[in-house]
């Protein structure tokens, strides 16, 4: 989700630019740095980024070149003697007092004199969307092309977690015999040289803990999740949340495959597995 996009435009004179920078978010977060006088454009800026992007943080700031000459400015009176009046009242507090050149460079405290009627404001309001909406479909093809360079990474990281899923279904076929040779070395170490327990109690007790460590459950809902994940990737629309979505599902089942886990291979594979899918989550938030 990172990128960097710029796109200039001209009217009557007046020249700008658009510049937008995106880099990793769980969320759409937008910022808007607009110059004085065209507040009112952030929330036209707002929807139109929504139109394009569902993740991501993004900061845009409009850069604009007035002709030398073309606008008048006159103090904000009212503001500035409210800033003067601020500023006696903190005296007492050893604070140096302000300077010229600080109150003026103060957001709001010199205005634009010369304010476009309401046709010239229309007619610049829809050149800068127009240029906005050319930065924003450069920043959308970056992004694209950002993602299609991911693609064989995250299909490495998915090919891996299906070896481990493989790997730990193969150790767990084994957890009944190791769980047996267990409870009957348990059980003689308790009973210490009595006559052994019988094969029924220690059938029965022996079902009880197979059950308790089955993973099948797990690693079956560990493949599904790989499938949904490699339909996802094929899709190409905006899948970041959902892949988001499907590694906590990983995460949980490879947590309960460690719990369940009656010997130190499996246990093994576990961990290896939860490295595997933090290795993906890492790269999915790079995602729309």
């Amino acid at each position: 989700m990172t990128g960097f996009a710029r796109a200039i435009g001209r009217y009557e004179g007046l020249e700008w630019a658009w510049e937008v920078r995106s880099v990793n978010g769980r969320s759409l977060d937008v910022r808007c740095r607009l110059p004085a006088g065209l507040e009112r454009l952030e929330t036209t800026v707002r929807a139109r980024v929504a139109r394009h992007f569902r993740r991501g943080n993004l900061n845009l700031q409009l850069v604009l070149a007035r002709p030398e000459g073309s606008v008048s400015v006159r103090v904000n009176r009212p503001l500035l003697d409210q800033i003067l009046a601020i500023a006696r009242e903190l005296e007492g507090a050893g604070l140096a007092p302000p300077r010229l050149d600080g109150l003026l460079a103060l957001r709001g405290v010199l205005e634009a004199v010369d304010e476009p009627d309401e046709s010239q404001r229309a007619a610049l309001d829809a050149a800068l969307e127009q240029s906005l909406e050319e930065a924003l479909e450069r920043l959308a093809a970056a992004r694209i092309a950002e993602g299609a360079n991911l693609l064989p990474a995250l299909t490495r990281h998915l090919d891996d977690i299906e070896r481990l899923v493989t790997a730990a279904a193969e150790a767990g076929a084994a957890q009944p015999a190791v769980l047996k040779q267990r409870l009957r070395t348990q059980v003689e170490a308790l009973l210490d040289a009595a006559p052994a327990l019988p094969e029924e109690r220690l059938a029965q007790e022996l079902a009880i803990l197979v059950g308790k460590a089955d993973v099948r459950e797990e690693l079956d809902r560990l493949s599904a999740h790989l499938s949904q994940a490699r339909s996802l990737l094929a899709e190409g629309q905006a899948i970041g949340r959902r892949l988001d979505f499907l590694c906590q599902e990983f995460n949980r089942e490879a947590n309960t495959l460690c719990s369940k886990a009656a010997d130190l291979s499996l246990t093994q594979l576990g961990l290896d597995l939860k490295a595997a899918i933090e290795q993906l989550r890492e790269q999915i938030q790079n995602i729309e």
